[in-house]
């Protein structure tokens, strides 16, 4: 089993950042790959970012140069810094894990462990 814990969302306006934490407990066999979701309502979930085998970074094309992806591993800590924050990243981000990235980029996006979630809203 594995735990995800996040952290860090709020309030933010246009051009504002935000850095969300994930502290990971349990079986690290099963999170070899860790990364972020992301959900708007009304809208499908998406993949975000994904790190593999702690080095292989991936992220879906509208937060590239924006978002950065990192591990702590000393921590047990996820994280994603999120720089010029724009209206559409408002979503609730769920930290999640598995053996690989592939449910962050093939549907049905359903990766073996998740978090609680944080909520992100940013303002106009």
């Amino acid at each position: 089993q594995v735990q995800l814990v996040e952290s860090g969302g709020g309030l933010m306006q246009t051009g504002g950042s935000l850095r969300l934490s994930c502290v990971a407990s349990g079986n690290s066999a099963s999170r070899n790959c860790m990364g972020w979701f992301r959900q708007a309502p009304g809208k499908e979930r998406e993949g975000v970012a994904s790190i593999l085998s702690g080095r292989i970074i991936t992220y879906t094309a509208s937060v590239k140069g924006r978002f950065t992806i990192s591990q702590d591993n000393s921590k047990n800590t996820l994280y994603l810094q999120m720089n010029s924050l724009k209206p559409e990243d408002t979503a609730m981000y769920y930290c999640a894990a598995d053996q690989s990235c592939r449910q962050w980029w093939s549907p049905p996006h359903t990766p073996s462990y998740w978090g609680q979630g944080t909520q992100v809203t940013v303002s106009s």
